[in-house]
This record gives structure tokens, C-alpha cells and sequence, in this order.
């Protein structure tokens, strides 16, 4: 059969030529310390393709995913009704992004996400989880007339300047202020909300419910209570469900676990764009949206070049489809559960294991200070050079030993974040759990590689000083 593809560029010939220069070609193009850090940490892995929840490199060693590409692969890698979605509609050619026609599938992904929010009434669509909280704080200010938002400590909303504003983490702000004038508080001091709203000047609050750095959640109440406050003071409530919504943490948003609370702004993104194509969504009530866009002149004040994009939207109706279809919000919680009760049981049997925690498939397991003398005096070492070595020394044997790929859950934090495709279910718990108990037994039997390992992380730490 004769070829039918065009001439001048072959993508499978490109990659089969070159595909085996891809740290080089990092090294010398993109972010040269990417490919530094992998290969400090042994991550430095060549995948030949994926499906699911699972990656194979070359030799067709199968490697469990347990990160997901933080949590843009919700339904796994490749799902075939998405991926049939994407060749639809570019097989369909669709006049898109005229900019001045109103094209269907927007509208019909915006009526899907707003079935799942009832009290939510428009959409915006973007590309991206951070442009989706940009989106939530421009509205917030216009429609309030207010300046000011608050965030909490330890909170990740994006890194554009807008949302680096609202960024809880001060080492991904050092070096480019001046930033927006807002203010954190601690997650759940109500206290603290109180006195800044006070102030007059705040437009509203930015929360995740479940916050990815730690797998902190909000206190019991804390949103239904806040939410009043806001209410009281003509403040609104942001909620930053970029990665805990669609079916994360067991329900279809987060804060949905705490009964009365309605966000009057709700970010998402990740797991809409079904692994195909990047795209956000900032859901808001009707008044704001009228105010921002309160006449033909301001028809285009907020508007993103990208945004709405078929390719997009596509991808974004089948996997709200995929999730009714294959009741995937049910699957993260029931498999979440199971995780985490499998994980909690091994607390007491380890002196370095001090907690797990967090909702559906949304889980941190965190390690703390033992309390034997020989363990105790390497933990110290390990702190003394930089916190959280443990828990990196926790994620390589998995990936090295046991082929499952994890992260830590933030810089300097002795936590690690386990979000994997929302598909996953008693098989993956099962091999998860036989790996971690394996390098646990490592960890406490006093010596071994994991010990040498960590040798040389606390050698690079102090080189990096």
C-alpha cells in the first residue's frame, strides 16, 4: 500500500534517528540541571512508551506509575476513547479559533463541568492550571473592587507571576519579586482571616482543599466557616481544585467532603486535558462573570489565544465521558482507601514511618525522627545536610529496585506525595505496598545500599551549599 503521508517531515523517522540524544539535547537546550538531577538520582530512565499506568523501557521492563505526571494522567496514559476523541476532531477539520463564531464543543464541555458544580453557573476556559488561577484572581478583584487576596502558607497555585503571588512556598518566589501585594495565613486559622478581612481591602481567598505540597488538608470546617466570613465581608472563595478535582480525593472536587461549601471561583485543569492536550477551566457564578464582562467593550478584557481550542475540548468530553462510563471517581476512592489502610498498618511496625494520610488516591506518607540510637544518629546526619534526604531516599529504591516511579512532595519536606492515574486498582495496591514494605525493611535493617545512597546525597547537598 502506497504511503499517504506528506512529504518533508517524518516525526517516527525523527525520533527513531534521534530519540537516543534526548539528555544531551536537554542538556544543551532546555534546563540544563533537569537531566543533572536525574542522573544524581539514578532517574535518569529511558521510557519507550506507556499505557495506563504503566511505562516499558527497551528491554520491556514494566514500570508502575504512582505520580501520573502530577496528576495530569487522571484516566492513565493513551486511554482509547480520549485518544479516538483527539483523532475525531482533528480528522473533522473544524473551522477553530476563528475567534468570532461560537463553536459547539465549548459550550458542551462547559455544561458538562457545570452539572458537577450545580451552583456554578460559566466557564473560561485556558490552558493551563496556572492560567486558571490567573483567570480566578483577575475576576475576584474586578467583581469585588478589591486589591488584596489571601492564600496559605505552603500553598502551590502555579508559577506566572500572578499566581506565584498567591504561592506559599518561598523558594519558588525568591528572586522575582515584586510580586502582587496579598497575604498568606496559615491553613485553618480562622483567626487570621478575620483580622485581614477586617482590613476592608481583600477580594477573597485562594485555598486548595488538599494541599499537594505535604498532603495537608483543610481542617474539618475550616472552608464551610471561611466561606461565611468571606460571604460577611463581600470577599469570595477561590477553590484551587488543579489537581485534588476530578475524582482526586475520592469525590468529583474536593470540597465536596465538607457540606455547605460552594466556592464562588473553582480552578481546574490536569486530568481534564486527558494527557493530550493542555487546558484549564475557571468556574464562577454569574454575577462575577457579569461584572467582568459587563459590556460589549469589555468583550474580549479577558481572553486567552488558545483557550477553547477543539483539540482541547475534545479531549475534555471524553474524559468527563470516560469518568461517568467506568465510574472513576468511585474506583479513587474505594482503591484510596484500601492504599491507605494498607499503608496506615505498617506505621507502627517502622520507627522511620510517622504518618499517612490524605483522600482517595491523593496520599502522603511521611517519615520522622526514629527512636533507636543507630537509626537515630544516621537520620541526623541526613537532617544536618538537608531535610527531606530521607524521603528521597526512599523514592530511588522504589524506582531503581522495584521499578515504580514516585516523588517527594516538595523541597525540604520528608513526605512523599503518592497521586497515580485514578484506574489504578487491588494489583497496583499490591505491588505498591510489597515494594515499600521491602525498602522499609532496608531502611531499618542498618545498613545496605539505601544507607550508601544516602551517602551521597548528603555529599551533593553540602557540594550544592
Amino acid at each position: 500500500m502506497k504511503d499517504e503521508r506528506p512529504e518533508g517531515f517524518d516525526l517516527t523517522r525523527l525520533l527513531a534517528e534521534r530519540g537516543g540524544e534526548r539528555y544531551e539535547l536537554h542538556t544543551r537546550h532546555l534546563n540544563h540541571q533537569l537531566p543533572r538531577m536525574l542522573r544524581t538520582i539514578g532517574f535518569d530512565k529511558v521510557y519507550e512508551r506507556a499505557e495506563g499506568a504503566y511505562f516499558w523501557d527497551a528491554d520491556g521492563n514494566d514500570y508502575l506509575d504512582m505520580l501520573a505526571g502530577f496528576g495530569v494522567m487522571g484516566l492513565g496514559r493513551h486511554h482509547p476513547v480520549v485518544r479516538k476523541a483527539v483523532h475525531d476532531v482533528l480528522d473533522a477539520s473544524l473551522a477553530d479559533l476563528t475567534r468570532f463564531d461560537c463553536q459547539p464543543l465549548p459550550g458542551l464541555l462547559a455544561e458538562k463541568l457545570l452539572a458537577h458544580s450545580p451552583h456554578l453557573d460559566r466557564v473560561f476556559f485556558g490552558n493551563s492550571g496556572t492560567e486558571a488561577v490567573e483567570t480566578a484572581l483577575k475576576f475576584a478583584r474586578y467583581a469585588t473592587g478589591r486589591p488584596r487576596i489571601l492564600y496559605c502558607s505552603h500553598a502551590f497555585h502555579g508559577l506566572t507571576t500572578g499566581s506565584l503571588s498567591v504561592n506559599g512556598e518561598q523558594g519558588f518566589r525568591d528572586g522575582f519579586a515584586p510580586l502582587l501585594p496579598d497575604t498568606a495565613i496559615e491553613l485553618g486559622d480562622l483567626d487570621a482571616l478575620r483580622r485581614e478581612l477586617k482590613r476592608g481591602d481583600v477580594a477573597g481567598l485562594v485555598v486548595e482543599p488538599i494541599q499537594g505540597k505535604g498532603v495537608h488538608a483543610a481542617p474539618p470546617g475550616f472552608l464551610r466557616e471561611a466561606q461565611e466570613l468571606l460571604h460577611r465581608h463581600k470577599a469570595v472563595l477561590i477553590a484551587d481544585e488543579v489537581q485534588t478535582g476530578l475524582g482526586r480525593t475520592g469525590d468529583f472536587y474536593a470540597y465536596q467532603h465538607e457540606e455547605g461549601v460552594e466556592p464562588d471561583l473553582l480552578c481546574v485543569a490536569k486530568a481534564l486535558s486527558g494527557g493530550y492536550v493542555p487546558v484549564g477551566a475557571t468556574l464562577g457564578k454569574d454575577w462575577i462573570f457579569k461584572r467582568v464582562y459587563s459590556s460589549m467593550d469589555r468583550v474580549l478584557v479577558h481572553s486567552a489565544s488558545f483557550g477553547s481550542n477543539a483539540q482541547a475540548m475534545a479531549a475534555g468530553l471524553a474524559v468527563l465521558a470516560v469518568m461517568e462510563q467506568e465510574e472513576t471517581v468511585a474506583n479513587a476512592r474505594r482503591t484510596g482507601d484500601l492504599l491507605r489502610e494498607r499503608l496506615s498498618a505498617l506505621v507502627g511496625r517502622y520507627e522511620l514511618l510517622h504518618e499517612v494520610r490524605g483522600r482517595g488516591l491523593m496520599i502522603g506518607i511521611e517519615f520522622g525522627r526514629p527512636s533507636s540510637l543507630k537509626l537515630r544518629s544516621r537520620w541526623t546526619m541526613l537532617q544536618a545536610a538537608r531535610k527531606g534526604l530521607f524521603a528521597q531516599m526512599v523514592v530511588v529504591p522504589l524506582l531503581q529496585k522495584h521499578r515504580i516511579l514516585t516523588q517527594v512532595s516538595g523541597d525540604h519536606l520528608e513526605v512523599i506525595k503518592l497521586i497515580p492515574p485514578l484506574v489504578i486498582g487491588e494489583a497496583e495496591v499490591e505491588r505498591f505496598v510489597t515494594a515499600f514494605t521491602a525498602v522499609m525493611d532496608d531502611a531499618h535493617s542498618g545498613g545496605g545500599l539505601m544507607w550508601d545512597f544516602g551517602r551521597t546525597l548528603v555529599k551533593q547537598a553540602v557540594a550544592n551549599r
